[in-house]
């Protein structure tokens, strides 16, 4: 499980420059945690990131689509058919998350966006993550002012990549409002310094998928306790007296059958009791049967 999310980082939008920094500070550094967890699928918390991003982008369209709609259309739709505007969107958030942050990757992801101008997105200067991304937002839409989902992408990816983390994950992209991004100068910083009001949507995903996870990993075997070995059906001390037909290799031919049958009689009678079912050879010498043990006399 994930340290819970401090309320104060998701409270109310402050009224200074200061505190909106340093909440926004906070929240990446505990998504930092989530991003390092061991129990948190990484990759799952990606894909649910990426279509709340997306269903936000649709939604600068003037587009109505849900989140459910906006998945059917990418993921229903045959190979090499168009999968709509709503679909579309998503598919370029979605190759966004998949792979590590590169040119080469957010090239691919991001069609009519200049390797050039990638690159420069990414090498943004700042003293803050959130400022690179506040130059991003600015430099993308001077060149492109229709292009908001390349911008969100891109400005998703320099804070990431200042943090250490390999992919993108979508966090400007839900915070901002279609009207921030029409903003300038220190009201633009102030509105992406809001990162907290999308920290905990976007932090309840990894917590509910890695308490739902943990019924489900592989538990360790249960060892015997010291000193004893499993030995057939039952656990016998290792410091034991062994007998030979226990520690010879598994009988292949009818003779060797003959001989493990005989030695285990003599046991029976030894004994007058077995203290686990052993296998008894047929008449035909062909199949092994289980029988019960021999009762004490």
């Amino acid at each position: 499980m994930l340290p819970p999310l401090p309320g104060w980082i998701t409270a109310a939008p402050t009224e200074t420059h200061d505190a909106a920094a340093f909440r926004s500070g906070a929240a990446l550094a505990h998504l930092s945690l989530a991003t390092a967890a061991d129990d948190v699928p990484i990759a799952l918390w990606r894909d649910r990131l990426a279509l709340a991003a997306a269903e936000v982008c649709v939604g600068f369209a003037g587009r109505r689509e849900g989140a459910g709609a906006i998945r059917d259309a990418l993921h229903l739709t045959r190979a090499g058919d168009d999968p709509g505007p709503a679909g579309e969107v998503l598919r370029q958030w979605s190759r966004a998350v998949a792979r590590p942050i590169s040119v080469a990757h957010l090239g691919r992801a991001l069609e009519g966006v200049a390797p050039e101008r990638i690159a420069l997105c990414l090498d943004a200067a700042g003293p803050a993550p959130v400022d690179r991304a506040v130059q991003v937002i600015k430099a993308v839409l001077a060149d492109s002012p229709r292009g908001e989902i390349a911008d969100l992408i891109l400005a998703d990816a320099v804070p990431a990549r200042s943090l250490g983390w390999t992919h993108v994950l979508p966090l400007l992209s839900l915070a901002l409002k279609p009207r921030d991004l029409r903003l300038r100068g220190d009201d633009l910083r102030m509105a992406c310094q809001q990162l907290g009001a999308a920290t905990r949507p976007a932090y309840a995903p990894a917590n509910r998928d890695a308490a739902r996870l943990i019924p489900l990993s592989p538990r360790k075997p249960s060892l015997p306790p010291s000193g004893w070995r499993l030995c057939a059906t039952c656990p016998i001390p290792s410091n034991s007296h062994m007998p030979a037909w226990q520690t010879r290799r598994r009988p292949t031919t009818f003779k060797e059958r003959v001989e493990l049958r005989q030695e285990i009689g003599g046991l029976h009678i030894k004994l007058g009791h077995c203290p686990q079912q052993v296998g008894q050879i047929s008449r035909s010498g062909e199949e092994a049967r289980r029988c019960p043990a021999v009762p004490a006399s």
